[in-house]
Parts: C-alpha cells; sequence; structure tokens
C-alpha cells in the first residue's frame, strides 16, 4: 500500500513559535493527496493520536570517557573510568568473514535480501533498487553500509548491516565541541548471528571515530542490546 513517510521537519529555531510546523504538515498533506495518498507514517518526541507503535532508544558507549564529560553519561556506581572505560573496550577488527563495504555491484542482491527479510513484520516499506542505492550506498559522515559476501561463493550476499551518523553540538565545552552518534539503520542476519553482526558494527562505527552508537527497540534489535553492553534511553 502506498503511504507518505514523513522523515524530518525542520526549521529555524527563530521560526520554531510562529506556527510554521503545522503549514508545513499541511503543505505536506496538500500534495500527498493530489498523488491519491492519503495515509501517512510518522515519528515523534511525544504521544500524538493514534500511535501504532512505541520504540525507545538504546545507546552504547564507544568513547565513554568524552561522553561523560559532556554530560551524555555517567561512571556507574562501584566503578573508575578507567575500569568503566575497560569494560566498554571494543577489539579494533571485525570478526565476521566476509564482511566488506556495500558497493553498486550489491544494489540487486541487497534489494532481495533486504525486503525479504521486512516480510516478517507487520509495517515495514518495500525498498526499490533505487531506494537501496540512496539510502545505503555509503557516504562518509552520511551513512555508511556492509555486507556479508559468502568466503565460499563469491558474489552471494548473505547478511547486511548500516548505520548513518549525526553530529550534535556541544555548547561551552572547554574541549570538545561536538559528539558523533551511529545510529543502527537496516540490518539483516542470516548467516551470521545478529549479535555477531552487530559487534562488527559497532568496531565499524569506532573505527569512523563516532562516540556513541544508538538503536531503535525495532525489529530484532532487543536480541542483542544487553549482549553487547547498551543502556535504554532516559529520555533525556
Amino acid at each position: 500500500k502506498h503511504m507518505v513517510e514523513i522523515n524530518f521537519i525542520c526549521l529555524h529555531k527563530k521560526l520554531r513559535s510562529k506556527r510554521l510546523a503545522p503549514l508545513l504538515i499541511k503543505e505536506i498533506t496538500r500534495r500527498a493527496n493530489l498523488r491519491g495518498i492519503f495515509q501517512a507514517v510518522y515519528t515523534a518526541s511525544v504521544v500524538l493520536p493514534k500511535p501504532i507503535s512505541r520504540c525507545p532508544y538504546w545507546h552504547r558507549s564507544l568513547n565513554p570517557k568524552k561522553l561523560i564529560e559532556v554530560q551524555f553519561g555517567f561512571v556507574p556506581r562501584n566503578m573508575t573510568m578507567q575500569k568503566y572505560q575497560r569494560y566498554l573496550e571494543l577489539p579494533v577488527d571485525t570478526k565476521t568473514p566476509g564482511l566488506r563495504k556495500f558497493c553498486t555491484d550489491d544494489i540487486q542482491a541487497v534489494t532481495v535480501l533486504l525486503n525479504d527479510y521486512l516480510t516478517k513484520f507487520d509495517l515495514a516499506p518495500v525498498f526499490s533498487k533505487k531506494d537501496v542505492q540512496h539510502w545505503f550506498l555509503p557516504r562518509k559522515d552520511v551513512v555508511d553500509s556492509y555486507v556479508v559476501e559468502d568466503p565460499s561463493n563469491k558474489g552471494r550476499i548473505t547478511d547486511f548491516l548500516s548505520f548513518y551518523t549525526i553530529y550534535q553540538t556541544v555548547n561551552n565545552h572547554p574541549n570538545h565541541s561536538f559528539i558523533k552518534t551511529a545510529y543502527s539503520f537496516y540490518n539483516v542476519s542470516n548467516a551470521t548471528p545478529l549479535v555477531d553482526l552487530m559487534a562488527d558494527a559497532l568496531v565499524l562505527a569506532k573505527r569512523e571515530n563516532c562516540d556513541g552508537f544508538s538503536a531503535l527497540d525495532l525489529m530484532e534489535n532487543t536480541g542483542f542490546f544487553k549482549k553487547l553492553k547498551f543502556c535504554i534511553s532516559d529520555g533525556a
């Protein structure tokens, strides 16, 4: 079924009290209606009628010292900073055989892989090859995607992982001006256990100098949160 997905509504800070958001929503509704589409899905940080799902964020520190210095985390009780850093330390290299960057030659295989995987969920997008190219082809500091190619069968893609990157400004700090967070995007686990695939995702995000890794409690993500030392968001 064709639906509109509202991804971002962005307003300049100086305009946020001018009631422009309802105007933008009204305009996107008008444009969708002109195309014969009368339903949309969107996310919000507040409860708006009528929610069909609720997904809290879970976070995993990759650079705990920096995150604590900018007050985006804290040292747990009965731990020193050094002990906490050792607790969250990651290996330098990935472990999954055949893991490599996603490229244009993989678009067809990943489109099939992703759409087959998403059929198990009640609500999910259907990706075209053009969609996969647009959303997942790696772009530095925007999106990173990787495939697992069967080492014994060249060209056969068995698994897929991806994350996008967002920078957040840190104000009034003597040493840090931003934090860089990787957000889990779409992941498909077939031949590789999901927890192993996401353990490699943490290593890859750390390699890209991300300070943290965040994921929503959706699809099958709950299967790796506690094993990989994620903590549920406090909503702040």
